[in-house]
């Protein structure tokens, strides 16, 4: 954020402050490396950090401890659990002043009671602590708060003083709390972090295996025929075959155009020599018997001047007409074969990038929780560059290289039969050089290959998580290990270059050796006088072309081969991703399901194979229209119910019914399409606000205004440029809130009888929250709604309160008779969150 004006002063800003963003950034890598983040391990202090932000429990849920690692960007964690690591790798950063961005919002009450006394007002005592949070339970122990309205400060006091504004206050987007010197600044804002993206994967998906991060495969050995095979269909066999007989009828009709030539050659000195014996045979020359030793013998006579008849212009017309007919022949050759290559090529291009697109977009979920975005993106940029451009120039020049070889070993047997005893060693050494040669550089291109994925994670994790590396002064770290990482990947390309080199010394080198034999073959044959000139010296000059042609058939059919290593990593992923099921066995009613009655029977999920059961034997029925609330400890299984519902994950048993049809036998697109879900994480495209609320454009301007007057947008859009403005990258021009707003209002535009929201107003105030708690009552009043909260208050008004533990049904009941129920699970979650 740039600064238009003022000053601000920060005492030892040069030291950096402890930062907890509002989304939580985690590296991909094992938590004690999160943690640490690139400083010394201090045992005492580190467990004093782990105890503070309540972290000792899921520690020693995981097989490894604190060297398990989580997925990229902590996709294998809780909402909860990715907050409690950023806060305590702020904490152990031991910095003077802590900017705290909401780290309690996504933490049920017992564990944000725990970090508020542990860890803000228990490790941090001695230190500056500006904390922004929208549990407005924890402002009475602020030293000083802060509030905001609309960019500007309202008023600043003590709790006392502000409290009771805050209650009053209609549309209040922050409140802080500062003390001067060591204390505390707290801030309610507009925004905050996540709540549980993955809860019970948090405890689970690293229990059979930490190692979540696998060592990217590389094939090795030579290019696996399949490969081929599969370039071959993705250009299509008609037109391969249509560019190889293309290729065949320019090199015939080159050799030919060059055959016709020395036959012309050889038939014009036939004719001279013949008309010189005529010549000598009537009459001595003159120019003889001028420079004879005894004089003129006998008078010079006049040549005969007499005109002849012109057979020697007319074999000339007909010998051009002949070569003119043949080099048009293989020019039109030429022009066919670059267009048929050029569009098998692009058509081979078009279908591997589609068939890669289509398989990722399919993939799995588990498939993106263990694979870095880096790999991904090396797919489908620098493999797919070489599928689209240099692959195809490569291939281009060897296919040329092979036919003119061909061409050239025709002419030259031909003219030269002797030229066999040089060729047939030739070949044995140079295939011996090749053979060598490929195995390097095609391994060399691999690991070139496989290098350079570290550095698209690095680069792009490095961008999601700037906020935190400049603040915590981590900038030249991350840059020191950014060049370490390309410098392993330029080392892989500088020993491919220098084999290129190897190669080249060797192939000029005997070169050298066989134009030397090729010429002495010649000399000799023309001695014995075994063949005809005109053939010799066409035989000649091609010949001296071969060891150039050789070697560059060498070094093309490398480098093709090393470009088929992007077609063999496209065709992997293509091949080896799983997929979600595409079956659909059953063909539904348009507006199903119609009345939104949802039933879970003996539901058992786990995240992936060989891990713990996420959800185990869960059986519940959700009534057409009834409003339901889900809530529980972090990791209990709230959120994989959603997954469930829509598919996300496969069921290990159990079925889940929608109006009575198993959900397992409709097809994805359909069962997804018609339920509504506000996400946990909002997300939006990149584009207008138009798009994203309605990407297919079936709705009316007036209906989108409206949805956004009922989820309080109006101002926010109208400052972007209404329906039109833009919303930049995952909608950057909003605050997290509005983001989940925005989600709201995509919602309420889907009119589907079953709305799943996972809190989905977390970011936003209690005044906004309790406003669009009515909107959700009235826009769906006839329909099933399922709510996950951490605020409970949201769903006190709920027909009925399902609680989950350990993946199980814990009670499920009104939320009425659940709160007076000595004992109840409900009952001890509504006490902590009033504390």
């Amino acid at each position: 954020v740039c600064r238009q004006g003022g000053q601000v002063y920060v005492c030892d800003l040069e030291q950096g402050f402890g930062l907890a963003t509002q989304e939580p950034w985690i590296q991909f890598a094992a938590v004690r490396e999160n943690i640490l983040f690139g400083r010394e391990y201090d045992a005492r202090l580190y467990k004093e950090v782990v105890e503070a932000c309540a972290l000792s429990e899921d520690l020693n849920i995981l097989p490894a401890g604190d060297q398990t690692e989580v997925g990229e960007n902590g996709v294998t964690l809780s909402g909860g659990q990715k907050a409690r690591i950023a806060l305590a790798r702020a904490v152990y950063q031991e910095k003077e002043l802590y900017l705290l961005d909401d780290p309690l919002a996504a933490v049920d009450a017992d564990v944000a009671n725990h970090l508020m006394q542990k860890c803000i007002l228990g490790v941090l005592k001695h230190k500056t602590r500006i904390l922004c949070t929208h549990r407005t339970e924890f402002l009475e122990k602020a030293d000083a708060l802060l509030l905001l309205d609309n960019g500007r400060i309202v008023k600043t006091g003590t709790p006392a003083d502000i409290l009771p504004l805050v209650e009053a206050f209609p549309k209040f987007k922050d409140v802080d709390k500062k003390q001067k010197g060591k204390g505390i600044y707290l801030a309610t804002p507009d925004e905050q972090g996540q709540e549980e993206v993955r809860e019970t994967e948090a405890e689970e998906s690293t229990q059979n295996n930490h190692l979540i991060l696998k060592e990217e495969e590389k094939k090795e050995g030579a290019v696996a025929f399949q490969v081929y095979k599969a370039y071959w269909l993705a250009v299509g066999s008609c037109m391969a075959l249509s560019i190889l007989f293309s290729l065949l009828l320019m090199q015939a009709s080159r050799n030919i155009s060059d055959w016709w030539l020395s036959y012309w050659i050889s038939s014009i000195s036939q004719t001279a020599n013949t008309s010189v014996m005529v010549c000598s045979a009537s009459s001595p020359s003159p120019e003889l018997l001028l420079f004879s030793i005894g004089g003129l013998v006998s008078p010079i006579r006049a040549l005969d001047t007499s005109p002849l008849p012109s057979n020697g212009s007319r074999d000339v017309n007909f010998y051009l007409i002949v070569y003119g007919s043949i080099a048009g022949a293989n020019s039109l050759f030429t022009i066919l074969r670059a267009f048929l290559f050029a569009y098998g090529t692009f058509r081979a291009a078009t279908i591997i990038h589609d068939r890669l697109l289509q398989r990722a977009l399919k993939a799995t979920v588990t498939f993106f929780d263990t694979t870095p975005t880096g790999r991904i993106l090396n797919r489908f940029s620098s493999d797919l560059y070489c599928v689209d451009d240099s692959l195809p120039f490569i291939l281009n020049i060897f296919l040329f290289n092979v036919y003119q070889l061909l061409g050239t070993l025709v002419i030259i047997t031909y003219g030269l039969p002797w030229i066999a005893l040089v060729l047939l060693p030739l070949a044995a050494l140079y295939f011996s050089i090749q053979r060598y040669y490929r195995h390097t550089s095609r391994e060399l291109k691999r690991l070139y290959n496989v290098t350079l994925s570290p550095i698209y994670t690095h680069f792009s994790e490095t961008l999601s998580g700037l906020s935190s590396i400049r603040a915590m002064r981590a900038v030249q770290r991350f840059e020191l290990e950014n060049q370490a990482l390309l410098e392993q990947n330029q080392h892989c390309l500088f020993a491919s270059k220098t084999a290129v080199q190897w190669l080249d010394i060797r192939l000029q080198m005997i070169g050298v050796t066989v134009i030397t034999a090729i010429a002495g073959i010649a000399i000799i044959q023309h001695q014995k006088q075994l063949g005809n000139p005109g053939l010799v010296g066409l035989a000649l000059s091609y010949a001296l072309s071969v060891t150039n042609l050789l070697s560059g058939l060498i070094s093309n059919f490398t480098l093709t081969e090393t470009m088929m290593v992007s077609v063999e990593r496209t065709e992997e992923y293509t091949t080896e991703i799983p997929t979600e099921p595409q079956d659909k066995l059953v063909q539904v009613a348009a507006d199903w399901p119609s009345q939104g009655l949802v039933e879970f029977h003996q539901v058992v999920l786990a995240y992936r194979a060989g891990l713990p059961n996420a959800l185990d034997g869960v059986s519940f029925t959700v009534y057409p229209g009834e409003k339901m609330g889900i809530v529980g400890r972090t990791g209990s299984g709230k959120s994989t119910l959603f997954l469930a519902l829509f598919r996300m994950l496969e069921l290990k048993s159990g079925r889940i019914l929608l109006d009575g049809i198993d959900s397992q036998l409709v097809g994805l697109e359909e069962l997804r399409s018609r339920l509504a879900i506000i996400p946990q994480d909002p997300f939006l495209f990149s584009g207008s606000i138009r798009e994203n609320l309605d990407p297919q454009g079936k709705r009316t301007d007036a209906e989108l205004q409206e949805v956004l007057e009922q989820c309080h947008l109006r101002d926010a859009v109208t400052q972007l440029g209404g329906l039109d403005g833009e919303l930049g990258e995952k909608g950057k021009s909003l605050s997290v809130g509005q983001r989940q707003l925005m989600c709201l209002a995509r919602a309420l535009l889907t009119q589907a009888k079953v709305l799943c929201i996972d809190e989905a107003t977390a970011s936003v105030d209690h005044k906004t929250d309790q406003l669009l708690q009515q909107t959700i009552r009235q826009r769906f009043a006839g329909t099933t709604v399922l709510t996950i909260a951490h605020r409970l208050n949201t769903i006190l008004d709920s027909d009925r309160v399902l609680v989950m533990q350990a993946g199980r049904v814990a009670e499920l009941d009104s939320p009425s008779r659940l709160s007076q129920k000595d004992g109840s699970l409900f009952q001890h979650l509504l006490r902590s969150g009033q504390q």
